[in-house]
């Protein structure tokens, strides 16, 4: 795996971020390149309806940022609707309808949990029947997370205001503001359309899809759009059959088409770095740190500038499989089985493939998708010898251990120093990291610099004890019982913090704590 030099000059967005909503596809169980097929049935049925190029421009990244937010609720569609099932929570609601009450509860009694056990389906069920305020709570969840992560990819306030409507309805029976008809933005309207059109296409055929536009036209959905589509049927669902899609989603970009200088990179690579660390509570902030403690002890060994840019990237990205795997797996306190270890091994598939589909980041591919190969050759998903390990390879894989260590896992709690240290030395020893690289990591370790004072947003120090707790999926009392605090006086200081910070979820509060740093390794509830 010998360092590959990263990309010169200028290149289009939409390669970039097209290429890494494979990883959303996968989170969502869906068919690859449902994102791109959705993206351009939005612009065709936009176009065909007169919009108005800025909007249709919109409506274009709209459609592929409105996809990173869905694992924003990751955490309380497994744990407490899901059966740990995460994956398949969303699998079964992404079709729900808010106006057919019954149809809804015939599709989560029959299908919440499946695969899990008979106990586990049960609870799950009761959950979510139970439970009125979970729409809600899965509304501020996806939108706080779509916008923010929108904000720090850079796409501009534009996109970032329109991903607020990711759950609102024509009829104004969505949520969490319940805006009606034209007040949601145009672009998020004919996300609503073409996301559910290419939804029932794949699970369903054509004339699924023709039959739910005419039922939830003027309920759901815009009727006006949604007159268009159907106007045009049979032209629109020919653009997205195939086995690929990917050209003709490139074509569909209004002009002139949106570039991007490498430096950008940079802030796609960090946001989807928080897509995929977001996904488990356990796991936030790891990519960020990977990131950190990699960059300086690749700097401590030597690595050229252009090397170290393209480890710390692949850092931020080494992980962007992990929303392949169900949280229930991820959070398992005890021993994995031989399929959910499989499960595990193969997330390091899905990176690889994602980046490879992105051209401006197919040269970090097999780097970032090789964090978890070991010099022995007994690591995943390749089991590559150490002869096909370059140094930024063997520098990722030792950051990436030590990090991990230093962190509260749902089977152990963080190791400190010493024995993460240990721990990191006896695999040097057992010939599975790297000697030089293992050092480099430890020294950079010891070197982080010493915090500057205040907290962002004007946080106070047991507000931001209390971040760091709901970030990690604390309930009030868990939290209060922690802290000795009432549990009234946990929700006084979560009300303050949401209103500083500007969020209205965990998964919001949880992306501004890994966004600003605030996540300290060792922090076990």
């Amino acid at each position: 795996m010998a360092y590959a030099p990263g990309v010169e000059g200028s290149f289009r967005l939409a390669e970039l971020l097209g290429g890494l909503t494979l990883a959303c596809d996968v989170a969502n169980a869906n068919a690859p390149e449902k994102a791109l097929r959705t993206v351009v049935l939005a612009v065709e049925i936009g176009r065909r309806h007169g919009v108005a190029e800025p909007d249709l421009r919109d409506a274009y990244y709209v459609n592929l940022l409105r996809y990173v937010g869905c694992v924003g609720f990751a955490h309380e569609e497994a744990h407490v609707y899901g059966d740990g099932d995460d994956i398949g929570t969303r699998e079964v609601m992404g079709m729900a309808d808010a106006a057919d009450p019954l149809g809804t509860v015939r599709r989560i009694v029959t299908r919440i949990g499946r695969g899990g056990t008979v106990a586990g389906r049960v609870r799950a069920v009761a959950n979510m029947l139970g439970d009125r305020e979970v729409v809600g709570l899965h509304s501020y969840a996806q939108c706080d997370a779509s916008q923010r992560l929108s904000d720090m990819a850079g796409m501009g306030p534009r996109i970032g205001a329109a991903l607020r409507f990711v759950c609102e309805r024509w009829d104004g029976k969505g949520h969490p503001a319940h805006v009606a008809g034209d007040a949601i933005p145009v672009a998020m309207r004919l996300h609503h359309l073409a996301d559910l059109i290419e939804l029932a296409l794949q699970r369903g055929g054509r004339a699924s899809a023709i039959r739910l536009a005419h039922r939830r036209s003027g309920g759901q959905l815009d009727p006006h759009l949604t007159r268009t589509f159907l106007d045009h049927a049979d032209e629109l669902l020919a653009m997205v059959d195939g086995p690929s899609c990917w050209d003709r989603y490139l074509a569909v970009e209004p002009t002139p088409h949106l570039t991007a200088g490498p430096t950008r990179i940079d802030d796609v690579a960090r946001a989807f770095a928080c897509f995929a660390d977001l996904k488990s509570t356990w796991t936030l902030g790891h990519s960020m740190g990977v990131a950190e403690l990699a960059d300086r002890a690749a700097q401590a060994m030597g690595l050229p500038a252009e090397e170290r840019t393209a480890l710390r990237r692949a850092a931020w990205l080494h992980d962007l499989g992990r929303v392949s795997v169900a949280n229930g797996v991820w959070d398992k306190p005890g021993k994995l089985t031989v399929s959910e270890w499989e499960r595990v091994r193969m997330h390091s598939y899905w990176t690889e493939r994602a980046l490879w589909q992105a051209r401006p980041l197919r040269p970090l591919a097999q780097l970032a998708g090789g964090a978890h190969e070991r010099v022995d050759g007994g690591g995943y998903h390749r089991s590559l010898p150490g002869v096909a390990l370059g140094r930024a390879a063997r520098v990722l894989a030792a950051a990436d251990s030590f990090r991990a260590m230093r962190e509260d896992r749902p089977y152990r709690a963080a190791l400190d120093e010493n024995a993460a240290t240990r721990a990191l030395l006896d695999d040097v020893a057992s010939g599975r990291l790297d000697r030089d690289a293992a050092r480099a990591v430890l020294d950079a370790a010891g070197a982080r610099a010493p915090r500057m004072p205040g907290w962002p947003c004007g946080l106070t120090d047991r507000e931001i004890e209390v971040l760091r707790l709901v970030a990690r999926g604390g309930s009030n009392k868990e939290i209060g019982m922690h802290l000795g605090i009432s549990a009234r006086t946990v929700q006084h200081h979560v009300a303050h913090l949401y209103a500083k910070i500007g969020v209205g979820s965990r998964a919001g509060a949880a992306l501004f704590a890994t966004e600003h740093g605030l996540l300290e390794p060792g922090m076990l509830l």
